[in-house]
């Protein structure tokens, strides 16, 4: 089901912020990941390792297009609560946690994997935090009865509900499916910075085990 508010609002929370912690973090890890040796580097665990990351990312990707398919170019302008934000409110922010956990899993660490979770996961739990409360500002009883149904984060699959018919906005698509192209990425970028590891072009500082 779709609400539309008619009544005045509050200020909209400002995403740019949001955008500015996740670029300093995405900086931070890649210096990182430059650096520092993952502490699987071969054998069939590496292996196991890197296709789990890889399925992340798939997931990661898949899940946005999903996603935004309800939500693209009506956020903060109508709850939304059919398909994917009828198991969680913030499936966007829930499916680009975990390409966070499997571009560290491609880089074959598990402590990277963590600390690359961990850190979305906090920094997309603010934003979700004041996002909630610009929206239960803006549609007040429908998006509180709406949050006591529907987790935060993590998604509830026994919650699922869609509709037949769905209005969806090609430029948000496309957006989103440009910005899944970064997460697919990881994996030849990662095959670089090995190579050049191996190479001796970039030196070990130390490992991430």
């Amino acid at each position: 089901m779709t609400y539309v508010s008619l009544d005045p609002a509050p200020k909209a929370f400002d995403q740019r912020k949001r955008l500015i912690v996740v670029r300093i973090a995405a900086v931070v890890a890649i210096a990182l990941l430059l650096f520092g040796k993952p502490g699987l580097t071969e054998g069939s665990e590496h292996e196991h390792i890197e296709l789990l990351g890889f399925i992340l990312i798939l997931i990661c990707v898949g899940g946005r297009l999903w996603s935004i398919l309800y939500v693209g170019g009506k956020k903060n302008d109508e709850l939304i609560s059919m398909g994917p934000y009828s198991m969680t409110r913030n499936p966007l922010y829930f499916f680009s946690t975990l390409g966070a956990v499997g571009a560290g899993l491609m880089y074959g660490s598990l402590l990277a994997a963590v600390a690359l979770g961990l850190a979305s996961f906090v920094v997309f739990r603010v934003t979700a935090r004041k996002e909630a409360e610009y929206l239960l500002g803006k549609f007040g009883p429908a998006y509180r009865a709406y949050a006591q149904r529907t987790p935060r984060f993590w998604p509830n699959p026994l919650l699922f509900r869609d509709q037949a018919e769905w209005r969806f906005s090609t430029h948000a698509l496309k957006r989103t499916f440009y910005d899944g192209l970064y997460f697919l990425a990881v994996f030849p970028a990662i095959e670089v910075i090995e190579y050049f590891r191996a190479s001796g072009i970039l030196p070990t500082l130390f490992t991430l085990y």
